[in-house]
C-alpha cells in the first residue's frame, strides 16, 4: 500500500470514527431524554439485567 493510499484509508476511517462518534453521541441523549439517567451506561446495565434475569429463568424451568 502507498503513502498515498493509506492516507486516503485513514481520512475515510477518521471520518467514519466521526459519523460513529456523532451517532453514539446522539443516542447517549436520546437515552436520557427517555429516561435512562446516564445514557448508554444505564442502557447497557439494564440488557446486562435482562439478560441475567432470562438465564436464571431458563435455568429455574
Amino acid at each position: 500500500m502507498t503513502k498515498d493510499e493509506m492516507q486516503k484509508r485513514i481520512s475515510e476511517l477518521e471520518s467514519i470514527n466521526d459519523q460513529l462518534q456523532t451517532e453514539i453521541r446522539y443516542l447517549d441523549q436520546l437515552l436520557r431524554e427517555v429516561g435512562f439517567e446516564e445514557g448508554l451506561k444505564t442502557l447497557k446495565f439494564a440488557a446486562r439485567e435482562l439478560i441475567e434475569q432470562d438465564k436464571m429463568q431458563d435455568l429455574e424451568e
